[in-house]
C-alpha cells in the first residue's frame, strides 16, 4: 500500500511512490519538504516563512526530481513530509546535529528547549516510520540499488560560491557506484561534477550507511545545485538526463 497524505484529515511522515514498480532502482529524499507537522508546536518552530522556503529547511528541488527520477526508471521512490529542521532522518539516532537549534545562521525557537522527551517524541512520530518504510521498500528484492537525492544551495552565508552543477557523495566503504559515475558526469563537458562535494558522503549512521552500507546495497547519492532544479521543468529535463546515465553505469559496474 503507498502511503498518502490527506492535509485535511490525516498526517503521513512520508510518501511512497511506485511500491510495485520493477526496477532494481529505489530513489529516496531525506529532505523533501519544509513541513511542520501540526503537532509540533501548533505546526511552526517560530521561523520565518523566509527562512522556512531555504535550503536550511528542505533541499529545494529535491522532491520533484525523484518523483521524475522515479518515473523514468520505473523505479518506487520514497520522500519524506517533515522538515530536517523538526528532525533530520539523515542522520543517527544518536547523532548531534538530528535537532538543529542553529543552521547556517539561522535560530530555530522551537527546538531552543527541546528535551530528550521531546527528541524521543518526534524519533517515535517521523523519524522512525519514515525509516522503517525505507527498510521495507529497500527489502523488496535482493538487488536493491539505492539512489539518494539531495540538492545543495549554491552558496552558503559567508562562504564562497560552490562550482560544481552536480555533487556525487560516497563512503570510503563502498565506492562502487559511485565513482564509475562520476567519471561517466564528466564526459558532460557542460558540467562540473564535484567528488564528495559540497559535502563529504561518510557519515555513520546516516541514510545511506543505515540502508544500503550496512547491508552491501549498490548504493549512489547525489547533489544537485537547487537553482539547477527550481522548476518542474527543469527537475524534469536533469531527471531525463540523468536517468540513462545512471542506468548505462550501473550495467558497466556489473554490479
Amino acid at each position: 500500500m503507498e502511503a498518502t497524505v490527506d492535509k485535511a484529515m490525516t498526517y503521513f511522515p512520508y510518501e511512497i511512490l511506485g511500491a510495485t514498480r520493477p526496477s532494481r532502482w529505489l530513489i529516496t529524499c531525506d529532505h523533501a519538504t519544509n513541513t511542520v507537522p501540526p503537532f509540533i508546536n501548533g505546526g511552526s518552530l517560530g521561523v520565518s516563512t523566509d527562512d522556512m522556503n531555504r535550503h536550511i529547511a528542505y533541499d529545494i528541488g529535491a522532491a520533484g526530481l525523484t518523483r521524475a527520477l522515479a518515473d523514468s526508471l520505473n523505479a518506487p521512490a520514497i520522500l519524506s513530509n517533515f522538515s530536517r529542521l523538526v528532525i533530520d532522518p539523515n542522520r543517527g539516532e544518536d547523532d548531534p546535529t538530528l535537532l538543529m537549534k542553529l543552521y547556517d545562521g539561522t535560530i530555530i525557537p522551537g527546538n531552543r528547549h527541546a528535551d530528550d522527551a521531546e527528541l524521543e517524541s518526534r524519533k517515535a512520530a517521523m523519524y522512525r516510520p519514515y525509516h522503517a518504510a525505507y527498510a521495507g521498500l529497500a527489502a523488496r528484492s535482493d538487488t536493491t540499488v539505492i539512489c539518494a537525492v539531495h540538492s545543495f544551495t549554491p552558496q552558503l552565508r559567508g562562504r564562497p560560491p560552490r562550482p560544481w552543477h552536480v555533487g556525487i557523495l560516497y563512503s570510503h566503504l563502498d565506492m562502487r557506484l559511485a565513482k564509475l559515475l562520476i567519471a561517466r558526469l564528466r564526459l558532460e563537458t557542460d558540467l562540473c561534477i564535484g567528488d564528495n562535494e559540497p559535502y563529504s558522503g561518510h557519515l555513520p549512521g546516516d541514510a545511506i550507511d543505515r540502508h544500503a552500507l550496512r547491508q552491501n546495497r549498490p548504493n549512489i547519492l547525489i547533489e544537485l545545485r537547487n537553482d539547477l532544479i527550481a522548476t518542474h521543468k527543469d527537475q524534469t529535463l536533469w531527471a531525463q538526463r540523468l536517468a540513462p546515465i545512471f542506468t548505462e553505469t550501473l550495467a558497466a559496474s556489473g554490479l
